[in-house]
């Protein structure tokens, strides 16, 4: 498996935590490229990232729109 590197570039929400682990949405820049919105647990304190998504600004508002539509 190769390396990659990440920068958290905003911390927006921690939607939930169990134990060292918190399920959050951020801003990450994933190996240089833009940063775009990433949803995923993390354990910070072990330096351990879980599997995710990430969405692009367009996406975003895209989920923004159907969220708003179901729930009321």
């Amino acid at each position: 498996m190769s390396d990659f590197k990440y920068e958290i570039v905003e911390r927006i929400a921690v939607l939930s935590e169990k134990g060292k682990w918190t399920k959050e949405l951020n801003k990450v820049s994933w190996n240089g490229r833009s940063a775009k919105y990433d949803l995923r647990d993390w354990n910070h304190e072990e330096g351990k990232i879980g599997k995710g998504t990430t969405l692009t600004d367009e996406e975003m508002g895209y989920l923004k729109q159907v969220l708003d539509a179901i729930i009321k």
